[in-house]
C-alpha cells in the first residue's frame, strides 16, 4: 500500500507541532510539575517509609535544569538521614519521555549524610524494607536482567558532570564514629578527582581519588591514595569489628558491563598494594599481602551467577583460576573450582602472606607443583557432596625448614604444652626420660582403640581423609557454623609439637600445609609418629604421654593395661582434664560412659580389630593410681568389706 508523499509531510507537520505543543506546555508548566512530583516524594517517604521529606524551595532554571534549597529527609522518632543546603540538576527529557531518569549534571553544596545508630534503633532501617510489590513472590528472578535492570538505573542516576563542595558522610554507631568530608569533589569530561578528610575516634588521615569514570558508557578506571605519610587505614571496622585493615593504594577497574541475550558479562580487575590485616580470628599478628590482582568475569545467565574461569587472582607469584557458581537451574548448586597451573615451590613458599605462615620463614625447596580443588554442594541432595583436592609433584624437595623443623620428630626433643596461653612444664620426648615408652612397650589394646577412636586409617592415608573433609563440612553447612573438624593423628601431632593452641585461620592452614609435607616427604615413618603421638598427649591434668598416665590411673606400665583400661583411656583424650565427671560417688564409671567403651568394644569387633576371645574376662575398670583422689567419693560406710579383703579366687556376681 503505497501513501501520497503529501499526506506523509502533513503527517509529519502535525507531529512535530504535537511535539512543539508539548514542548511549550512542559516549559510553562514544568514548575507545576516539578511540585507535583516532589509532592508525590513526600507522600511515598511518609506512607512507605514513615519519615518526612522537605523541600524549602524548587524551580526550573531553563528546561531541564532543576534548583533545589535545604533538601531535607528526617525518619520519624529518629536522626536525620540527610540535609543538603543546595542541589542543581538537570535531567535528560529525552529519557524522560520513555520513563528513565537520567542524571546530566549535578551540584551539591554544603550538606551532610548521616548512618545513625542508638542503642537498637537505626535511621535507615525503613528503607531496608522488602519490596515484594513488584513481582509475584515465587516467580523465579532471571538474575542477568535484574542485576542489568540496577545496574543501569544506579549508572543513570551518576551525572556525567559532578561537583561537591563541603558535604559529609558519617557514621555513628552507638558512639563508634566515623566521618568522611569532601571538599570538593568534581567529574568533569570523564575525569574524577577528589580528596577526603576522613576521621575516626584514633586516626586522622586524606585520601585523594582520582581516575577515568563513564558512567553512561558504563567504564571506569580508579585509585585511592593517601595523601599524607603511611598507609591508608579503612576506619569504622576497628572498633566495630576489633579488624585492623591498612593499604597504600587501591585500583578499581571495569573495563565492560555487556547484556549479551540472557547473559550479562562484567569484566574488569582490582589491584592492592600492601594490604595488612590484623584479627585475632585471623592471625596472633599482622597478616601483610604486598601486592594482589584479580582479574574477573562475573558471568550471570537467568538461573546462575558466577566468577568465570578465565579470571585469575594473583598473590604475589601465586597465580590461581578460580571458578565460583550458584545455579537454581533444578536445584541450588553451588560450585568452586581453583586451578593453581604448575609453580615452582620456592615462589609459592616466597608469595605466602607475611603473618599468616610465620612458621615458613625461611624455608626452601625445589621442583614444581600444581594443584586443583574441586567442590560442589547440592542444597537439596547435601549427600551428593563433591570434595576432591589433588596436587601434582616434580622432583618437590624440602631443602631447608623454617621455624618448624619436622626433621625434630626423628630425635629428641623438649615438648611444652599450651594451655589457655600458658606453657606447661616441659616433656623431654626420648628414652633419656623414664617415662618415654617406644611403642613396641605399649599395650597392643591401647593402639587399636586409640586408632579406632581418633584415626582408623592412619596407616592408609597421607595426612587427610577426603571423607572426612566432606562429612565435616556437611556437619558444618547443617550447623552454619564451624561445630566439627577433621583431625587426623598427623594433624594433632602437628598442632601438639609445632603449634600453638590459637583458634586462628593462621593456625589451621599452618597446619595442613605442615601435615602435607610431612606425610607427602617421609620425613617421620607412621609408627614414629604414633609412637611421639602416644608420649606427648594430654592423658589428664598435668599427666603427658602414656607411660605417665598408666601409672597414673591404674599403677601400672603401658604394656600391661588391659582391654577394658585401654578402652577407657581412648574414650577420654578429647576432654582428658574432665576425666573426672565419668565416675560416680563410689568410683565406679556412669552408665554413660560404660555404654561409650561398650560402644567402642563393638565397633573394634565388628572391624575385626579385635576378637570375641579379647573380650572374655573383662572387668569394671578401678582407678588405683593417684588419680583416684580427683575422684568424688563419699566416705565408705563402717560396715562396708573393705575391698582388698574380697577373695578373686571364687566366683562372684559383679
Amino acid at each position: 500500500m503505497n501513501f501520497p508523499k503529501q499526506k506523509i509531510f502533513k503527517a509529519l507537520k502535525i507531529l512535530a507541532l504535537v511535539l512543539i505543543l508539548l514542548c511549550i506546555g512542559l516549559y510553562f508548566f514544568r514548575d507545576s510539575l516539578l511540585k507535583q512530583a516532589i509532592a508525590k516524594v513526600q507522600h511515598k517517604m511518609t506512607v512507605d517509609y514513615n519519615s518526612t521529606f522537605s523541600v524549602k524551595s524548587a524551580s526550573f532554571d531553563g528546561l531541564s535544569s532543576i534548583k533545589l534549597t535545604d533538601v531535607v529527609l528526617v525518619p520519624k522518632n529518629a536522626d536525620t538521614l540527610f540535609k543538603i543546603q543546595k542541589i542543581e540538576t538537570s535531567i535528560s527529557l529525552s529519557n524522560l519521555l520513555i520513563g528513565d531518569v537520567q542524571v546530566g549534571t549535578l551540584k551539591i553544596n554544603n550538606g551532610y549524610i548521616q548512618l545513625v545508630k542508638k542503642g537498637k534503633i537505626r535511621n535507615f532501617d525503613a528503607f531496608l524494607k522488602k519490596d515484594n510489590t513488584d513481582s509475584d513472590k515465587n516467580e523465579k528472578r532471571k538474575y542477568a536482567a535484574f542485576a542489568y535492570r540496577i545496574i543501569s538505573k544506579l549508572l543513570n542516576l551518576v551525572p556525567t558532570d559532578m561537583n561537591l563542595e563541603n558535604v559529609q558522610f558519617r557514621i555513628d554507631d552507638n558512639g563508634k564514629k566515623t566521618s568522611v568530608a569532601i571538599k570538593k569533589l568534581v567529574l568533569s569530561d570523564k575525569q574524577l578527582e577528589t580528596n577526603l578528610h576522613v576521621q575516626a575516634k584514633d586516626f586522622d588521615q586524606r585520601w585523594n581519588i582520582k581516575g577515568f569514570a563513564d558512567p553512561r558508557n558504563k567504564k571506569a578506571d580508579i585509585r585511592f591514595f593517601n595523601l599524607d605519610t603511611g598507609a591508608i587505614r579503612v576506619p569504622y571496622l576497628d572498633e566495630r569489628y576489633n579488624l585492623k585493615v591498612s593499604f597504600d593504594s587501591i585500583r578499581l577497574n571495569v573495563q565492560n558491563i555487556e547484556k549479551d541475550g540472557s547473559e550479562l558479562h562484567i569484566d574488569g580487575y582490582s589491584s592492592i598494594s600492601n594490604l595488612k590485616i590484623n584479627h585475632p580470628k585471623i592471625a596472633s599478628k599482622d597478616v601483610v599481602i604486598k601486592n594482589a590482582r584479580f582479574d574477573y568475569r562475573f558471568l550471570l545467565g537467568d538461573d546462575f551467577i558466577s566468577i568465570d574461569s578465565t579470571s585469575t587472582m594473583q598473590l604475589n607469584k601465586i597465580k590461581v583460576r578460580p571458578y565460583v557458581s550458584y545455579n537454581t537451574e533444578s536445584d541450588t548448586v553451588y560450585t568452586l573450582k581453583v586451578d593453581i597451573p604448575k609453580m615452582k615451590a620456592q615462589d609459592f613458599i616466597v608469595s605466602l602472606p607475611d603473618g599468616l605462615f610465620t612458621h615458613f620463614q625461611g624455608m626452601e625447596a625445589t621442583g614444581n607443583f600444581d594443584y586443583k580443588l574441586d567442590f560442589k554442594f547440592n542444597k537439596n541432595k547435601p549427600n551428593t557432596l563433591v570434595f576432591d583436592s589433588k596436587m601434582n609433584k616434580e622432583d618437590l624437595k624440602i631443602t631447608k625448614y623454617g621455624e618448624a623443623d619436622l626433621n625434630k620428630l626423628n630425635g629428641e626433643f623438649v615438648y611444652r604444652a599450651i594451655i589457655q596461653n600458658v606453657l606447661q612444664r616441659p616433656i623431654l620426648v626420648g628414652n633419656s626420660n623414664p617415662n618415654y615408652t617406644p611403642l613396641d612397650q605399649i599395650s597392643p589394646y591401647l593402639r587399636k582403640s586409640v586408632l579406632t577412636t581418633e584415626d582408623p586409617s592412619f596407616f592408609q592415608h597421607r595426612g587427610f581423609i577426603n571423607e572426612a573433609f566432606k562429612q565435616s563440612i556437611l556437619k558444618n553447612i547443617r550447623t552454619k557454623k564451624f561445630s566439627r573438624g577433621a583431625s587426623t593423628i598427623s594433624m594433632q601431632l602437628i598442632k601438639n609439637v609445632f603449634l600453638t593452641r590459637e583458634k586462628t585461620l593462621s593456625r589451621k592452614l599452618e597446619e595442613i600445609l605442615l601435615v602435607y609435607i610431612l606425610e607427602n616427604n617421609r620425613i617421620a615413618s607412621k609408627e614414629r609418629m604414633l609412637e611421639v603421638y602416644f608420649n606427648i598427649i594430654e592423658w589428664g591434668p598435668n599427666v603427658y604421654g602414656i607411660g605417665e598416665a598408666s601409672h597414673f590411673y591404674f599403677q601400672k606400665s603401658p604394656s600391661q593395661l588391659s582391654l577394658d583400661e585401654c578402652l577407657y583411656l581412648a574414650t577420654i583424650i578429647p576432654k582428658p582434664r574432665k576425666f573426672m565427671y565419668q565416675f560416680n560417688d563410689q568410683g565406679n564409671l556412669k552408665d554413660y560412659a560404660v555404654k561409650n567403651q561398650k560402644f567402642l568394644s563393638n565397633l573394634m569387633l565388628r572391624r575385626g580389630v579385635i576378637i570375641p576371645e579379647d573380650t572374655i574376662g573383662q572387668l569394671p575398670v578401678y582407678i588405683s593410681g593417684n588419680a583416684r583422689s580427683l575422684l568424688r567419693i563419699k566416705a565408705p560406710d563402717s560396715t562396708a568389706v573393705p575391698v582388698d579383703s574380697l577373695s578373686m579366687d571364687g566366683e562372684f556376681d559383679l
